[in-house]
């Protein structure tokens, strides 16, 4: 299994290792369900260098960045990030991503583990026609994610930054600890805090983490692990590439037609896409909640009207809001609020609602 730099503070803070995407991973480490509620309450520390980064530099950056992806990155800044996707020409998920916009001839595209040789490969074929040069940097970058509502607190005692400053999907260029950073305020798990990426050996990065986590206890930040990041992104009703997003389902059947600009230029899907959206969607991406007692987990068959139709794309107990809750397609005409259906959990049918995504928004 391939190893992050911070993999050595894993084993030293007892993780519970766990093979993912070919890393060797903590799943948890004093507990998902005590991790999950710590990031909501006070504040978590994640190892998220496992994700992908992706450098496109060059006269024609943007215009290859904008071919690639569904959003619209010429309205992007020096500082600016978004969320976006790289499309199939049937406008399926090759991956969901962000896109940084680190100068006007440079963009940082981050990708998902699972996804990187994937990427990498098809970035560099789709766009083999512009003056742009593309390398795979993953290798060279840990990222360091501290989320909660302390995050902020915490990380200014690691850097002069003005982390005030930072807005929501913006990012600077800064110092952590004397450490050459990149600093997002960005997360995966609905609540405030910073993703850190930095260029280090394997002691340095080790050490930042270990060494937040000592600062961190006094504000009661405890690590977190994959464990406790799926539920946390689940009850903030963020889609996961492989559950709920895939090669198989479109932009607009994912219900995130806010990362499909149509009117911009030529990308990849946009045909198929824009025949889509004038003739309508017949499945569509929904968060239910259990009304029966039960857990709907990812892979249970889904029943609407007593027919089997499709199966549980992402489902867990939300650990915050004490309920069970998860994301399925549907027909689009059964996709109004309030409108139920049944779910198989082992012998028996459950009866679940269709109800308003995020399940979790937290308070700004």
């Amino acid at each position: 299994m391939k190893k992050t730099k911070l993999n050595k503070a894993h084993y030293i803070l007892n993780g519970k290792m766990v093979e993912f995407a070919g890393w060797d991973m903590p799943i948890q480490y004093s507990g998902i369900n005590t991790e999950h509620n710590a990031v909501r309450t006070y504040g978590g520390i994640f190892d998220v260098s496992h994700m992908g980064e992706i450098f496109l530099r060059g006269k024609q950056a943007l215009d290859a960045v904008q071919y690639i992806t569904s959003n619209n990155a010429a309205k992007l800044k020096p500082g600016n990030i978004q969320y976006s996707a790289l499309l199939t020409k049937n406008g399926c998920f090759v991956d969901d991503i962000l896109v940084y916009m680190l100068s006007e001839n440079e963009y940082l595209l981050v990708v998902n583990a699972s996804n990187i040789d994937k990427d990498y490969k098809w970035i560099k074929e789709k766009a083999v026609h512009f003056d742009v040069d593309i390398n795979n940097e993953s290798t060279d970058y840990s990222q360091i994610a501290i989320q909660g509502p302390v995050s902020e607190k915490l990380l200014s005692e690691f850097t002069k930054e003005d982390l005030c400053a930072i807005k929501y999907y913006h990012f600077i260029k800064g110092e952590v600890k004397g450490i050459d950073s990149i600093i997002s305020r960005t997360g995966y798990t609905g609540e405030d805090g910073f993703e850190i990426y930095i260029k280090s050996d394997e002691d340095t990065a080790s050490k930042l983490f270990l060494d937040l986590l000592d600062k961190g206890g006094k504000y009661n930040v405890i690590p977190a692990g994959l464990g406790a990041r799926d539920t946390l992104r689940l009850e903030s009703g963020m889609a996961l590439y492989g559950n709920d997003i895939d090669n198989s389902h479109t932009v607009l059947e994912a219900n995130l037609s806010w990362i499909l600009k149509l009117k911009k230029g030529d990308f990849i899907g946009k045909n198929i896409l824009l025949k889509q959206k004038n003739e309508g969607i017949n499945r569509k991406l929904i968060g239910f909640e259990l009304i029966d007692r039960g857990i709907a987990r990812h892979g249970y068959p889904i029943y609407v009207d007593n027919k089997e139709y499709g199966t549980v794309t992402s489902g867990t107990y939300a650990p915050y809001l004490k309920k069970a809750i998860g994301m399925t397609y549907l027909p689009v005409e059964r996709t109004e609020i309030g409108t139920k259906f049944q779910i198989q959990i082992r012998n028996n049918k459950v009866l679940a609602k269709v109800v308003e995504t995020p399940f979790y928004k937290r308070d700004k």
